[in-house]
């Protein structure tokens, strides 16, 4: 952290102006598609810097698996997972000011959110929008950085079972709504909101393609929106294909839908392919 605050946007940069790309970096055993890769510090600086390199604008580190039936550790584990990776990178990597990525934590952990911020981290990417743990929310009012709030029902083990909607866009939009009603109460600043409909997260296929189509209705509240459909399962429904790192060009399909409804963020694995197809499809809908 900088004494002048911290970071929440690449420098120059303004909402609108192009689509940022948010790289995956899974400090875990168990992620659904690359656990176990990048779960020593080592490993997990060379994907950071390759994600760097393909164009990341952001990097995502998780040290907690939110796949479903994935297994829960403490938050003192997490930080074990998490640190020591943030800070060899933070040491590697020119900092945002010089050209270098932004670094996210994933976390819905008020102790890990903490500890990340103090070490140097500049956003903070919630799964439970502060729902899991409330405290968190006062962990970034007192940094004033951006955070996450992504929609979920339950956790990794009860979220498929939850998945029952109406109308999935309008109970979603609902759901954050009160989620960023949660975050100003504990003194989070409007602008420092950025909402994600939470693909997978206690979804259908069928919710998942509904809320893609709808995501136009979800930007016009005014926060900034992620979008993270990388190498999901909804994906693998739709091309029959079981295997998450075969899910590319799917991935790709989808983040054009979203930027052409409005997405600011695209979190996923695939880096380099994914800057391609943001920057094209920034041309055609941004111009």
């Amino acid at each position: 952290m900088s004494p002048a605050g911290p970071v929440a946007v690449p420098p120059g940069f303004r909402w609108g102006d192009r689509t940022l790309v948010m790289g995956v970096l899974n400090l875990t055993p168990d992620s659904f598609s690359d656990g176990g890769r990048y779960e020593a510090p080592d490993a997990a600086l060379r994907q950071a810097r390759l994600l760097h390199r393909q164009g990341a604008d952001l990097l995502d580190l998780g040290g907690q698996s939110t796949r479903p039936g994935a297994s829960e550790i403490d938050a003192e584990a997490e930080k074990a997972r998490v640190l020591p990776a943030l800070g060899r990178i933070l040491a590697s990597l020119p900092p945002p000011e010089a050209g270098g990525p932004l670094l996210s934590i994933d976390t819905f952990r008020a102790p890990v959110a903490e500890a990340a911020l103090a070490a140097g981290a500049h956003w903070i990417n919630d799964v439970s929008a502060g729902r899991r743990d409330p405290d968190l929310l006062a962990v970034v009012a007192a940094t004033d950085c951006p955070c996450v709030l992504m929609h979920s029902r339950g956790d990794s083990r009860t979220m498929d079972g939850l998945a029952s909607y109406g109308d999935v866009v309008a109970e979603v939009r609902q759901e954050l709504l009160r989620a960023t009603d949660r975050a100003l109460a504990a003194g989070v600043h409007a602008e420092r909101i950025l909402w994600d409909p939470g693909l997978g997260f206690a979804k259908t296929t069928a919710h998942n393609l509904a809320l893609l189509r709808g995501l136009a209705l979800l930007r016009a509240e005014g926060f900034p929106l992620l979008v993270g459909p990388s190498r999901k399962r909804f994906i693998g429904a739709v091309l029959a294909e079981p295997r998450p790192r075969a899910r590319l060009w799917g991935t790709a399909a989808v983040c054009g839908q979203a930027i052409a409804a409005g997405a600011d963020v695209l979190r996923v694995h695939d880096v380099g392919p994914i800057v391609q197809t943001a920057r094209m499809a920034d041309a055609l809908w941004r111009a």
